[in-house]
């Protein structure tokens, strides 16, 4: 399965994430929805919320433009709110898979769908 596929079958085609991407650890994007620009300051800080997640705590998250402020961070995933929207970031192996939700879609069902993807990608050692 190609990367877009996942983005495109598994993220925005279960009705409860908006936009999605998949950028690789050591740069670059895999796969992204139309329109889903993420700068590469973006994509770098994006890497770095989890080397350092109080940092993200204290700053927050910006994905192509909007800043999303965080909710909950770990070492493996990031819970971000803008008013009623928000976004999941969840990091793999080689990846960090990130989606964007739009009100009435609530976080914790798009955290599902996100975390599920993040889950099958680490089990298969991406």
């Amino acid at each position: 399965m190609s990367w877009q596929a996942y983005v495109d079958d598994h993220l925005v085609g279960t009705g409860k994430i908006s936009r999605a991407a998949i950028i690789g650890l050591q740069g670059g994007v895999w796969a992204a929805s139309p329109g889903f620009d993420l700068s590469i300051p973006e994509q770098q800080a994006i890497v770095r919320v989890f080397q350092d997640p109080s940092a993200a705590q204290a700053s927050g998250v910006r994905l192509a433009g909007t800043k999303f402020f965080t909710v909950q961070v770990d070492d493996q995933k990031l819970y971000g709110k803008q008013g009623p929207n928000g976004c999941t970031l969840v990091k793999t192996t080689q990846a960090v898979v990130v989606a964007e939700y739009k009100a009435p879609v609530l976080a914790g069902e798009a955290n599902v769908v996100v975390e599920k993807l993040g889950d099958y990608l680490r089990s298969v050692n991406y």
